[in-house]
């Protein structure tokens, strides 16, 4: 049975594997796990490597830590350990062998030299570092460990964009050389592979730039074609950018509203009178929202990379909609539903769960709803709110700050605040009964059952049945329906209306 296992540093790693696994012979840590010790962040996963099988350590390691072991490989011989830290989050141990015949070719077949680091488990206090790694480090600055280090596996070009946000590096010349000239090969990567890339990229520090390179690299129109159409593309007002930049700036605001709700707030951010603003309106889900980002969609990957996705992906449609007025007004009438159908094409082409490409269709379909409650000044009543539940369920708390995050990157300095506190008010009253009076106006308690309808009215399974209940619950939300006998006599006068 998994258990926590009680590691609180490197070093305590290290103590492990070298006074109590009783594994003979060397073995090294390698990879990330060792720049991040060098960089003092804190670690979720380490690599081991080894001559030989390292499957009977990897056992071992799990048998003694209470973990759950997994082959990888079994021509490569890679073993996974994934074990519960105290804070409930997954650590994982890979082992593998040596790629080739000895340590050193295996840190030079590695993809950069930050990553091409070791320390040998018996010997911890020496850094084992060919190829300059740790120069290339405090330099701060991304190089492949080999010209054909990009060559040999082309999935290298989106990590090493992943990287150098992640850890604050420049790419070298001679890295976005080697980018630019394998680009074309980055189909020959599966689908999983990459969008495994794109997730933590979407996902981690500055989402936007990421974006932004991958596009002054090349990768992009590979990656991500559809995003290509919305280049160049011009709106009218109270749009302030075109179609692209729009999108980028939507992806900086969802990222600057996240961390100003999570109470991280930048200088910029806190100066900010529209953060100021939704923090007053929003903070007091600060949990609620965390909560709700962290929880997974499928295997690791949550529901806050599939809005990012989503803002991504929200105005893909505008390019196939859009219709200049004789005016000479700019419009993307219908452009949501369009954007849906580009989006979920490319969920598909990346391999996203049915759970994944469904919750970003809802998001990308229902992002203009918000904003046109606002326009048309309509009042959020009972009915208004459940329908908007219903139609979007709990992804209904990413459309609330997807819009949000637009309006910002709409409007930007000229945006008025009486828009903003409109929509606001709206996100506010939506996300309040989401979390505080479901039961009320979101789920009310069935009265009646689908075998019900089957017993009282003879109706058969199918989608009237389905149908009905749905109304029935608006109806008990608006007061019309409050107990069972209401419900029956509100579906005889519904089936006898219908009749007529």
């Amino acid at each position: 049975m998994s258990r926590h296992f009680s590691f609180t540093s490197f070093q305590d790693i290290l103590r492990f594997f070298r006074e109590y696994a009783g594994q003979p012979g060397k073995l090294y840590v390698v990879g990330g796990a060792v720049r991040d010790y060098v960089l003092e962040r804190e670690l979720h996963d380490i690599d081991f490597v080894q001559p030989g099988n390292p499957r009977r350590l990897a056992k071992q390691v799990a048998n003694e830590l209470g973990g759950a072991y997994y082959l990888l490989d079994s021509e490569r011989n890679t073993a996974r350990v994934v074990l519960t830290g105290p804070d409930e989050r997954p650590f994982v141990i890979d082992f593998a062998s040596f790629r080739g015949e000895d340590l050193d070719q295996d840190l030079r077949r590695r993809d950069f030299t930050i990553n091409a680091m070791a320390i040998d488990v018996q010997a911890p206090e020496r850094l084992i570092d060919p190829l300059g790694g740790l120069k290339d480090l405090k330099a701060r600055q991304l190089r492949p460990c080999s010209a054909a280090s990009l060559a040999e596996d082309p999935l290298r070009i989106l990590r090493a964009v992943r990287l150098a946000l992640d850890l604050n590096l420049r790419l070298l010349p001679e890295t976005i050389q080697a980018i630019r000239a394998q680009v074309s090969r980055l189909g020959e990567v599966s689908a999983e592979r990459q969008r495994d890339e794109l997730v933590r990229m979407l996902v981690g520090r500055r989402p936007q730039t990421a974006i932004q390179m991958l596009d002054h690299l090349g990768v992009l129109e590979s990656l991500l074609p559809e995003l290509a159409a919305t280049q160049g593309v011009a709106q009218s007002p109270p749009h302030t950018l075109p179609v692209w930049e729009h999108t980028l700036a939507v992806l900086n605001e969802l990222e600057r509203l996240l961390l100003a709700l999570k109470g991280e707030y930048r200088e910029e951010n806190a100066a900010n009178l529209w953060m100021g603003l939704a923090v007053l309106q929003l903070g007091r889900y600060r949990e609620q929202f965390q909560e709700h980002f962290q929880t997974p969609v499928s295997g690791e990957r949550t529901r806050l990379w599939t809005l990012f996705l989503a803002a991504l992906y929200h105005d893909a449609g505008k390019p196939v909609a859009r219709r200049v007025e004789e005016s000479g007004r700019i419009r993307f009438f219908n452009h949501e539903q369009l954007g849906e159908q580009i989006v979920e094409k490319r969920a598909q082409a990346l391999a996203l769960s049915q759970d994944e490409v469904r919750r970003v269709k809802l998001i990308v379909r229902n992002h203009m709803r918000i904003h046109l409650l606002a326009y048309s000044g309509q009042t959020l009543t009972r009915r208004v709110i459940y329908r908007f539940f219903r139609d979007t369920g709990e992804a209904g708390v990413d459309v609330c700050l997807l819009t949000l995050a637009d309006t910002l990157a709409t409007q930007r300095y000229a945006l008025d605040q009486q828009v903003w506190s409109t929509e606001l008010d709206l996100c506010r009253r939506l996300l309040e009964t989401w979390w505080e009076g479901p039961a009320e106006v979101i789920r009310p308690a069935r009265l009646l059952s689908g075998d019900d309808l089957q017993e009282h009215f003879g109706l058969k399974p199918g989608k009237q049945i389905g149908t009905l209940l749905e109304e029935l619950s608006e109806a008990q939300v608006m007061g019309e329906v409050v107990e069972r006998q209401d419900a029956l006599a509100w579906v005889r006068k519904k089936l006898d209306k219908s009749t007529l």
